[in-house]
């Protein structure tokens, strides 16, 4: 276990299809000295790109688009660049070629797996709009070390595949419209041990 303190929450936002508007709300409700780290992982190939350019708008944290080796802090908004998975070793991030180039893409499975196994801190998963699986699988990891789990409701998602099969596997601790889960994760970061007053 690396020495660094890992003294604040990391939060993973997963989403595709429809995801942009529950990030937009998700960060509009958040308040700006949440405490957390919030990350966005979108597994849309073709609008995580621009995503960077948009969230700014909404959010009174700052965004930054990930980078190899970026630190991962507090009190911001970090959003996965497009093509790439994403690890986090060091307390920092780690951006790898596509494990899985083809098919859907399980982008923000691979991301919470690597928290799971090398955060060491409070971590918490959102899943919201979207197609397909991505997420559910690594629910029980999370859930293994110590995580909250939440899944967007589904009769308020746009595309409710995402959050509907993260909530069959079991492992959801909460399901809540997006403003709530905005209020849930602020309570999650204010109710740390480690935070800051």
């Amino acid at each position: 276990m690396n020495s660094f303190a890992r003294d604040f929450p990391v939060v993973c936002v997963g989403g595709s299809a429809g995801g942009s508007a529950a990030y937009v709300q998700l960060l509009r409700h958040l308040p700006p000295e949440t405490g957390a780290a919030i990350v966005v992982v979108n597994h849309i190939r073709r609008t995580s790109a621009a995503l960077h350019k948009i969230l700014p708008h909404s959010s009174k944290l700052p965004v930054e688009l990930i980078t190899e080796g970026l630190p991962i802090q507090p009190n911001h908004v970090f959003i996965v660049p497009a093509n790439c998975d994403l690890h986090v070793l060091g307390g920092k991030f780690r951006l790898r070629p596509l494990s899985k180039p083809k098919g859907w893409p399980d982008v923000i499975t691979v991301f919470l797996r690597s928290l799971a196994r090398n955060w060491g801190g409070k971590l918490v998963a959102v899943i919201v709009s979207g197609l397909d699986a991505d997420g559910a699988e690594a629910l029980r990891e999370i859930k293994e070390a110590g995580g909250i789990t939440i899944a967007q409701a589904p009769d308020t998602a746009e595309w409710s595949d995402m959050p509907a099969s993260a909530i069959k596997t079991g492992y959801i601790d909460h399901i809540l419209p997006v403003e709530d889960i905005a209020r849930k994760i602020a309570q999650i970061a204010n109710e740390f041990p480690g935070k800051a007053t």
